[in-house]
């Protein structure tokens, strides 16, 4: 049943039907609702940007430097023996301590005598424990010489597991050659201008060890 009520005048006035809107009016009404939006969130970057420069600058976070930790070099836990005086200038340049190892005995050798070696020495290297390295240094006349004496130790201690060149800074003075492991030691021969060292002690500390002395 419809209804019907009285307006002014008597007349009879009839509720007005509902137009549903069509998609289109929709469609546009959602449109209008998203312009509005994004110009609502244009003005808020720029806003923002005048208010807070770096936020829209904002640069990428500079990458943490790789920190390298390097373990401190060892030092000898017992005393170096007494250096006597009047020493020579090549016996002066054999250290009191290399690494953990301290400078205990050093005798003269014979290699003056039975060699043209100019001066030949013994030191004995030790930590203070069980650990043990023996360094045998001689001087010759020449570089030639000297040449001549490292590939004969080299040769009498056998085939080397490892070799290469001696150098300072980046100066080729001579050859090194580490031999094999034979009942838990190894010899390492070189050879530094005129002197020729050679290194004999426990398999695990004689490279280090070669590789720290200053001759």
């Amino acid at each position: 049943m419809s209804q019907e009520r009285a307006g002014s005048g008597g007349r009879v006035q009839r509720p007005r039907a509902r137009v549903p809107h069509s998609p289109a009016v929709y469609r546009r009404r959602r449109l209008v609702v998203g312009v509005l939006a994004v110009l609502v969130l244009v003005l808020l970057l720029g806003f923002s940007g005048l208010v807070w420069p770096g936020f829209l600058h904002a640069q990428e976070p500079e990458p943490v430097p790789t920190v390298t930790v390097t373990a401190p070099v060892p030092t000898p836990a017992v005393k170096s023996m007494q250096r006597p005086d009047g020493e020579t200038a090549f016996q002066e340049a054999l250290p009191s301590a290399v690494l953990q190892f301290a400078l205990t005995d050093m005798v003269k050798t014979d290699a003056a005598e039975e060699s043209d070696a100019t001066e030949g020495w013994k030191a004995t290297y030790t930590d203070g424990g069980d650990l043990r390295v023996r360094v045998t240094a001689t001087q010759w006349s020449s570089a030639e010489e000297a040449t001549t004496s490292a590939e004969a130790l080299t040769k009498a201690a056998g085939k080397a597991a490892k070799s290469g060149d001696v150098k300072v800074g980046d100066d080729v003075v001579g050859r090194y050659a580490l031999t094999r492991e034979d009942a838990g030691e190894r010899t390492m021969i070189w050879r530094n201008g005129t002197a020729v060292l050679q290194a004999d002690g426990p398999a695990e500390v004689i490279e280090e060890f070669y590789r720290a002395f200053p001759l």
